[in-house]
């Protein structure tokens, strides 16, 4: 994956090239990357686009470094596979709660206690993460009260609050372009459901008291006049030091292996075939 920035994506000569503002063109090999990152100031041609599809190449607009993510062209790729893994998994109880085990797990440094159901977990999870809160809290010199707030009302949450919801929402963007760039769906969660970003929530909470909350915790001990700009600014700089897509695309294959199912084939033998087939290219079996 490459992430671009200040320029014109385009299709020059048959190549695909990054145009920035004093016409210097940079080469891109679209064919060999799973996914482009569209940062601030990027513009790209139809052509780029249709390319980018052609070779099974994701196109992610997103904020700088990742901590937004508005619109993905054509998600998920050109293979049905991971997405089939993916929702047999979130539709077998047994293998769900295998996967919900291990997420809590590497989320806690723990193994959750024995014979309890997504529910029982998740009440458990809630009591820790309050504590979690506290601790960091008393770490950072923090007042602190509850984590509580109203997205209609956000100007009335204190500092520590709005610090947290700005760093949780810079890392739900990173999540759903790890998510979208390795092929599965944001939508099919384990232990969030019915939300167009339940697996990103998912996915959030295993890293986000290493990576985001400590983030949070110390820009509102500063009292900063901006919260919400001061987290944003921070955690840019932590997602491009620490390289954290490296990490989570992996972690998503080891969370969703803990089901224990058989990942199926992107084909079956009973499957139809196309009454008029179209010329094989390199984006049909896709890089995701």
């Amino acid at each position: 994956m490459v992430f671009l920035r200040y320029g014109e994506l385009d299709v020059i000569d048959g190549a695909f090239v990054l145009v920035d503002s004093k016409g210097v063109r940079t080469m891109i090999p679209v064919g060999s990357l799973a996914c482009i990152m569209l940062e601030t100031g990027t513009r790209v041609s139809h052509e780029a686009v249709k390319l980018a599809a052609r070779v099974g190449c994701l196109l992610l607009w997103v904020g700088d470094d990742g901590v937004r993510l508005y619109a993905a062209g054509q998600p998920g790729g050109a293979r049905s596979d991971r997405l089939l893994y993916q929702a047999s998994l979130a539709l077998d109880d047994s293998a769900r709660l295998r996967v919900v085990r291990k997420m809590y797990s590497l989320r806690f440094k723990d193994e959750p206690p024995q014979n309890r159901s997504i529910d029982q977990l998740r009440g458990i999870e809630g009591v820790r993460v309050r504590k979690i809160y506290e601790v960091l809290a008393q770490q950072y010199r923090v007042e602190w009260n509850a984590r509580r707030y109203d997205q209609n009302e956000w100007d009335k949450a204190d500092i520590p609050n709005r610090c947290l919801s700005s760093a949780t929402a810079c890392l739900y963007g990173i999540s759903e372009a790890s998510i979208l760039a390795a092929g599965y769906s944001p939508a099919i969660g384990f232990i969030h459901t019915g939300k167009p970003q339940s697996f990103v929530y998912d996915l959030a909470d295993i890293v986000k008291f290493e990576t985001v909350v400590p983030i949070a915790f110390a820009t509102a001990a500063k009292k900063p006049d901006k919260p919400e700009s001061a987290v944003r600014y921070a955690c840019r700089e932590s997602f491009r030091k620490t390289k954290i897509l490296k990490r989570l695309i992996p972690l998503i294959d080891e969370v969703l292996d803990a089901g224990g199912l058989e990942r199926p084939k992107a084909e079956t033998p009973e499957s139809a075939p196309m009454a008029i087939a179209n010329k094989e290219s390199i984006g049909d079996v896709g890089h995701r």
